[in-house]
């Protein structure tokens, strides 16, 4: 039995309020509030000059790829509930999206999951046609609704050739989005793997193509040397470059952004890419249910700190 001046001990009247205060948390309290939401495709360039490590990480070098997959786990733990998030690759002149955008909170684990799965060795092509994966990016995206989130070092692998150039008149502001450049701005070698997917070192200036051999050359064929129009429309002349070697192609992406209405961001350690999302202007601002459980746990904190305290 409690005596009368049980009832006059304060310490009694916090217990009280507070064991009322942790009942509540099993109601599970929520409110609506308007709130940012996010609707996201990211689409991953995996091939192969995403390799190069030009990136840090704790004192490591770390790849293109493994940076950007960091990049996107970090923002899954930054995205409001009620987002959307979406994943696809791009390789040679297309797009494939592995899953349409899925909620955030609700399926975290699996998103995550398939992040860090992304891998080179998913590459279903070895050319990398940037502007042609992009075209057929948003002409596949236009109407889905979400927001396009492209990731690429911008290399194009064979050298476009400007003759041949893709056409974005057609899908120019069709959908709202970012192309996000990845890399370092000094050229860097690409490591070379072997059938079994071992690494063997680095592409040398031999091993790939220093400009496009398809179509007609757009040059003038005065300009050629060893010009023939049947046989070597592109010369007899062997050409040296630098395509072995890989780089944020930042100025090539800025143009392609031009083109399509994207916004451009380069990638870095220095600004989360939350924050490139935010300022690209990418959130709707939608009425979201928001769990409220922590003020009834603070309250009941409180109510016992002042008891034993």
């Amino acid at each position: 039995m409690y005596s009368r001046q049980t009832f006059k001990d304060y310490r009694f009247w916090c217990l009280a309020a507070a064991s009322i205060a942790l009942a509540v948390l099993f109601i599970h309290p929520r409110e609506q509030r308007k709130s940012p939401v996010f609707d996201l495709t990211f689409i991953i360039d995996i091939t192969r000059s995403m390799n190069v490590e030009d990136y840090q990480a704790d004192g490591q070098a770390l790849s293109r790829l493994e940076f950007v997959k960091q990049s996107l786990r970090d923002l899954l733990l930054k995205l409001p509930c009620e987002s959307k998030v979406g994943l696809g690759v791009f390789t040679e002149r297309r797009s494939t999206v592995l899953f349409e955008p899925v909620e955030v909170c609700s399926g975290f684990a699996e998103i995550d999951v398939a992040i860090a799965a992304l891998d080179w060795r998913m590459a279903w092509a070895a050319d990398s046609r940037i502007a042609k994966g992009l075209l057929n990016t948003l002409e596949m995206r236009r109407d889905s609704g979400s927001r396009l989130v492209f990731m690429t070092d911008g290399q194009e692998a064979p050298p476009v050739n400007s003759r041949y150039r893709s056409d974005f008149s057609g899908v120019k502001d069709s959908l709202k989005g970012l192309l996000v450049g990845v890399g370092g701005m000094e050229p860097a070698p690409i490591p070379k793997y072997n059938s079994r997917g071992e690494r063997e070192g680095f592409y040398n200036a031999d091993d790939v193509p220093h400009r496009s051999t398809f179509g007609l050359s757009n040059l003038n064929p005065e300009e050629i040397e060893g010009y023939n129009a049947r046989n070597a429309p592109f010369g007899s002349e062997a050409v040296a470059g630098n395509e072995h070697l890989s780089s944020l192609h930042e100025a090539y992406l800025q143009q392609l952004s031009a083109e399509t209405g994207l916004q451009y961001h380069r990638l870095t350690a220095s600004q989360p890419l939350v924050e490139a999302l935010q300022a690209a202007d990418l959130a709707e601002q939608k009425q979201v249910e928001n769990d409220v459980r922590w003020r009834a746990a603070l309250a009941a904190l409180v109510l016992l700190l002042a008891v034993f305290v």
